[in-house]
């Protein structure tokens, strides 16, 4: 058995590193995000990333139509035909979402934010703020616990 016991990290860094890890699969050229959903017991249900849904081209393939129209973020997201990481994660995970932790590398925004509570998603981990901050709002209205996670500890892992 070794002498000095390396540091374990804790949970919410073990699946927030995950959740890092599927952004990479994000093919929107403005930010990549990635959410998993998590049980009580600690098994992942599901993993989301942002992209247009299936059968339509990619943003990366195409371009991205906000930066084309130049609109700013956290607006007119009606405009973008990408589906969310949040709204992939919970489509996957349909009922097994209940009760669970969302881990996201961003805040959801509040079309997310709606979709967390009619999943009734427990509590959700995030990293990052996002322009339009009235998910976490609505988030906190209906007592959802939100914990921010410190960047700087995922720094070099964030795109």
């Amino acid at each position: 058995m070794p002498k000095h016991k390396q540091a374990r990290i804790s949970k919410d860094h073990y699946f927030m590193n995950i959740a890092i890890e599927v952004s990479r699969r994000s093919t929107c050229l403005r930010r990549q995000i990635g959410t998993i959903v998590v049980s009580d017991v600690g098994e992942i249900k599901s993993t989301g990333y942002n992209g247009n849904p299936r059968g339509l081209p990619h943003c990366d393939e195409i371009g991205c139509i906000r930066d084309k129209l130049g609109i700013p973020s956290g607006t007119r997201l009606e405009t973008c035909t990408a589906v969310h990481a949040e709204q992939n994660a919970l489509i996957q995970a349909g009922t097994n979402a209940r009760g669970s932790t969302l881990y996201s590398t961003i805040v959801p925004c509040p079309i997310c934010a709606r979709m967390i509570l009619n999943a009734q998603i427990a509590r959700v981990v995030y990293i990052d703020d996002y322009s339009d901050l009235a998910g976490v709002e609505l988030l906190k209205q209906a007592g959802i616990k939100l914990t921010k996670l410190n960047k700087k500890d995922f720094e070099g892992r964030l795109k």
